[in-house]
């Protein structure tokens, strides 16, 4: 196990880096291969602002 500096990574070991990085790549490649259409950005910020608004945080 390699200890790593907050300089180096925000990550305390390789292992943890490593791990992350599987996990975050695992991720982008199920995103790519879902058959789902896009969601445009505008109609997601849309209703990002309603849920703002609706808990006062606007």
């Amino acid at each position: 196990m390699t200890k790593l500096t907050p300089i180096e990574s925000e990550f305390a070991t390789t292992e943890e880096a490593e791990a992350y990085d599987a996990w975050f790549r695992a991720q982008v490649e199920a995103s790519l291969a879902d058959p789902r259409p896009g969601i445009p950005h505008d109609q997601v910020m849309a209703e990002l602002r309603a849920i703002t608004e609706k808990h006062g945080n606007s």
